[in-house]
């Protein structure tokens, strides 16, 4: 899927180069499997000055205009195949969240969560929760990661692209 999906990371690169200084991937510092951390590799989509925030409190004019169409399309998580790849993710988890988010982590210690994968998307993703609300958002976590089958990983691979 990496190679597969190369030549479109590589126009994003170029848009993103293009319209906005900075480098067109960067690496985050998430929480994984059992509490590791690990750098997550994505296309940047905000602007470069902007601080290393939980995207719901990020200021809302720090996406790039590049960056809407590539999160709406969500093209800005293919280098995530990377960390894929290195065995620090999977396709499909809870989402990985930033090590200052505590609420979150310690709640999802408590269900049982970071024993998984973390995923590129997710149960969560796909209903539209968002970690501004840790409790939900780790009870869903939760959930997917009681029920994990291929069946549900496919839809919400497909539910991803073709949310309703």
């Amino acid at each position: 899927m990496l190679a597969a999906t190369s030549p479109i990371v590589l126009v994003a690169m170029l848009a993103i180069r293009a319209t906005s200084p900075g480098p067109a991937i960067f690496s985050q510092i998430r929480v994984g499997r059992d509490g590791a951390l690990f750098s997550c590799r994505k296309l940047r989509t905000m602007r470069r000055d902007t601080p290393s925030l939980p995207t719901h409190q990020a200021p809302a004019n720090s996406v790039t205009a590049v960056g809407k169409v590539l999160r709406a399309t969500k093209i800005d998580e293919l280098p995530q195949l990377w960390n894929v790849l290195k065995g620090e993710m999977s396709l499909v988890g809870p989402r990985p969240c930033l090590p200052t988010q505590t609420e979150l982590i310690e709640r999802r210690k408590q269900l049982g969560v970071l024993a998984a994968l973390p995923g590129i998307t997710g149960l969560a993703q796909i209903k539209g929760i968002d970690m501004s609300d840790p409790r939900r958002c780790a009870e869903t976590d939760a959930a997917y990661v009681q029920a994990a089958t291929v069946r549900l990983d496919l839809r919400i691979l497909l539910g991803t692209f073709y949310r309703a």
